[in-house]
């Protein structure tokens, strides 16, 4: 009986090395929080090696307790080259509950919007949460299905797609949710519902750095350089 058992976990073992490259894989463990210097509380999320926020941020102030300059008009936001937060057509009632906080990349760059022992990620680190989803046992659908949540996104017929069939997406439990941004100069907020970006701290240029998102009608996860003034979602990744 003893040699059987063994036999099992042997064979169980080296299956999931060779499903996994020589690395097992560990299923993403949900269950911890954090709080921001605000008092907001955030679920998170391990995937991998890394711990995730699975809500986005919310914060108005930075770690140290310095207030972030609110800037509700276009025309101000466009030109500003500091720190500024908005919400989602500057409605905080109905956005930041569900949506969170939109910030310019100057409030990234300060090194001091994440909580502490948190931080905004890299580039790299983006595409290290990419990999390891990729890696999950028992895991269907395409990368950006697997990472967005199963709620808020509108529907798309195209296969594979964030918006088709809704119910399949978030195996990983990232829970990755269609805040929109504000981007474009003649409307300043769009895609609600349709797209979720989010900011790295990689800068491509003086006026540029990476961002990484999502649409409805993809199958994929978009990396692209935008504009520093633009208004993106932020997640946080655990020091």
């Amino acid at each position: 009986m003893r040699n059987y058992l063994f036999l099992l976990y042997v064979t169980f073992y080296f299956s999931i090395l060779f499903v996994t490259g020589c690395n097992p894989v560990v299923k993403p463990i949900i269950g911890g929080t954090l709080i921001d210097v605000d008092g907001n509380i955030y679920n998170t999320i391990t995937i991998g090696k890394q711990t995730w926020m699975i809500e986005n941020l919310k914060v108005r102030h930075l770690n140290d307790s310095s207030a972030i300059s609110l800037v509700s008009d276009s025309a101000a936001w466009r030109k500003r080259k500091a720190p500024a937060y908005c919400w989602y057509k500057n409605d905080s009632n109905a956005y930041n509950a569900k949506f969170g906080v939109l910030y310019n990349w100057y409030a990234v760059n300060t090194g001091k919007l994440a909580p502490i022992g948190w931080h905004i990620p890299t580039s790299e680190e983006l595409l290290t949460l990419e990999k390891s989803v990729s890696q999950l046992n028992n895991v269907s659908g395409s990368l950006a299905k697997i990472l967005a949540s199963k709620n808020f996104w509108i529907s798309c017929n195209t296969t594979s797609t964030i918006g088709n069939n809704p119910n399949s997406n978030n195996s990983s439990g990232f829970t990755a949710i269609p805040g929109g941004w504000r981007f474009n100069e003649s409307t300043s907020f769009s895609k609600i519902d349709s797209l979720g970006v989010w900011w790295s701290t990689s800068a491509v240029s003086d006026s540029t750095s990476y961002s990484w998102s999502l649409m409805n009608t993809l199958s994929t996860v978009q990396h692209a350089p935008c504009e520093n003034w633009a208004g993106l979602s932020i997640r946080c990744v655990k020091d």
